[in-house]
């Protein structure tokens, strides 16, 4: 769906809503005892230092992520305090999405969560940090 003739490419969903919490494990007992959501994975990502907890919510998934050391999530809990910390929609392939959205060329391409190639838009549009990641994990 991303890349149709004559379209110019883009998203096909909402793969995560990422929250930033200080403790995932001090986090989770509200999403799985009072909101009955099942923890569907558990990992850290070394760069950048953090710990990422997927909830099945249905339709998209929820991410709590944690600091495991200092680094971008850790200044954001610092500066912002716990809550949303970005949006993530998933894409075929990261580089023709970036070069359809004009000032995006330069954002860095990480190996994100899940194995996924994935990357943080430069601008926040409404004060939102934009992830993208691929559908496919990497090989």
């Amino acid at each position: 769906m991303s890349e149709l003739p004559g379209r110019p490419p883009r998203v096909d969903f909402v793969d995560h809503v990422a929250v930033a919490v200080h403790d995932a494990d001090a986090a989770l007992p509200f999403y799985v005892s009072r909101l009955g959501l099942m923890v569907v994975g558990d990992e850290e990502a070394d760069d950048p230092g953090v710990r990422l907890t997927y909830l099945d919510g249905g339709n998209v998934l929820i991410q709590l992520v944690q600091p495991l050391r200092p680094g971008p999530v850790a200044d954001f809990l610092r500066t912002r305090g716990e809550g949303l910390h970005h949006l993530c929609f998933n894409v075929e392939r990261i580089e023709p999405v970036l070069g359809a959205l004009s000032g995006e060329e330069g954002a860095k391409i990480f190996a994100g969560g899940r194995g996924r190639r994935a990357c943080f838009l430069l601008h926040e549009p409404n004060g939102v940090r934009v992830e993208l990641t691929e559908r496919e994990p990497l090989a």
